[in-house]
């Protein structure tokens, strides 16, 4: 499968790109191949699509559900008494709305952690979407219950040859306060005999970081750190109460993490996060939506606002978190935390792109594309989705939308009468 994209604006020059199968194979202003589909962008701006580095994609289903709660009785006396009444099948539909959502704002690659992972491999896959996904560890240290999860991740990761090459698997314990220290050891080894990565919560709230203490005399990193958990294929989702001791050590590790400032804020978890600190260190930092039942939208383009604005305030300056910076942090950091040649508009690259229709309000003038897509946008902006070579949005459209968001609707309405 060949597709021409014509006329499209690349660093401010117009040029065009040619994707074979799911590779961008040239880029150059004079191309003129035989190609199954043709694309002119004129007038639109091609970038990468985004990376949401940390979200919970099926609790679209509990968007609106249960908000205006701290963390722990939101989780405890809302979420987790609802979660225990999913099912697959409502897992999937969740997700199938999340993916038409993110395609929607422009949203190419994930990284997921959720129950149910046929469900929403499933849903991922059939969408188009690229994903790093999870299914989610609990045990709160009941012996059974780690057994019976171990059982399930193995079947799970088995599955995997169900599904495009698209579809990767990663471990998920959901975080140092509901998964034991046996089962955090058990997921360390599986995923480096399996060659999987790792992906968690850490350092949320405050709360969590003393009941460590209490519990371990360690902080969460360090705690980490004590068991062998670290490494380059673990990344971490907030990260807010790090101290000096732990970036060091998330550097040293070569971890990274992911900021999610549209839920921390919404749950006021936290609204410092420590990037000029993380950066200096060398920890290679990402951008996450979280769930919709806690940041309500998984439009990347407002969490790339919400990201810098807040880090400027933060640190009361304005520099921090420039333009250019904020956008790496939701396209090319995608390569670091998956492992996968993607995030960028380079040839050898997956073609994993976005135009960008520049004929709108928010973003004339166009002095500088980057900055507009990272102060003045939102999702709305973008006009075509292409992921792995394939086309999943054109004209604003994506196949069957109508009648994905009737049957989440129903799913949602049916499950929370449950």
């Amino acid at each position: 499968m060949r597709i021409l994209i014509k006329n499209c604006e690349l660093n401010h020059l117009v040029t065009n790109i040619l994707i074979e199968d799911n590779i961008i194979k040239q880029i150059a202003p004079d191309i003129q191949p035989v190609a199954d589909k043709v694309i002119d962008a004129t007038r639109k701006a091609v970038v990468p699509g985004m990376f949401n580095g940390h979200t919970h994609a099926a609790m679209t289903l509990m968007r609106g559900y249960a908000d205006d709660m701290p963390l722990m009785p939101w989780l405890q006396e809302k979420i987790w008494p609802l979660e225990k009444n999913l099912t697959e099948d409502d897992v999937y539909w969740g997700t199938k709305l999340a993916c038409l959502e993110m395609i929607k704002t422009g949203t190419t690659s994930i990284i997921d952690m959720y129950h149910f992972f046929g469900g929403t491999a499933r849903a991922v896959d059939e969408m188009g979407l690229r994903g790093m996904l999870t299914y989610v560890g609990f045990d709160f240290e009941l012996h059974e219950r780690a057994s019976v999860y171990k059982k399930e991740v193995q079947e799970y990761h088995k599955s995997l040859i169900n599904y495009s090459s698209r579809i990767g698997f990663a471990m998920a314990p959901h975080a140092i306060y509901s998964v034991s220290k046996s089962l955090l050891k058990w997921i360390r080894d599986y995923a480096t005999d399996n060659g999987l990565r790792i992906h968690t919560h850490i350092s949320e709230t405050i709360g969590e970081v003393n009941d460590s203490i209490k519990k371990y005399g360690l902080r969460p990193v360090q705690y980490l750190q004590s068991i062998g958990f670290l490494g380059p294929d673990v990344s971490f989702a907030h990260g807010l109460y790090l101290d000096s001791d732990e970036i060091k050590i998330l550097a040293d590790n070569g971890c990274q993490v992911i900021h999610n400032p549209a839920s921390n804020l919404k749950l006021a978890s936290g609204n410092h996060f420590l990037f000029r600190e993380l950066k200096q260190a060398g920890v290679p930092i990402a951008l996450g939506t979280d769930g919709t039942s806690s940041g309500n939208n998984l439009d990347m383009y407002e969490t790339m606002k919400l990201a810098s604005l807040t880090g400027k305030v933060a640190y009361n300056d304005p520099t921090v978190w420039n333009a250019n910076e904020t956008f790496e942090a939701a396209t090319a950091s995608a390569e670091k935390l998956t492992g996968l040649k993607t995030g960028k508009i380079e040839v050898g690259y997956l073609a994993d792109l976005c135009l960008i229709d520049l004929n709108l309000p928010e973003l004339t003038p166009n002095f500088n594309l980057i900055s507009n897509l990272v102060y003045s946008a939102n999702g709305n902006c973008v006009d075509t989705v292409i992921c792995d070579g394939k086309v999943l949005m054109e004209n604003r459209r994506v196949p069957g939308e109508d009648e994905i968001m009737k049957k989440a609707a129903q799913v949602a309405y049916d499950l929370a009468k449950r």
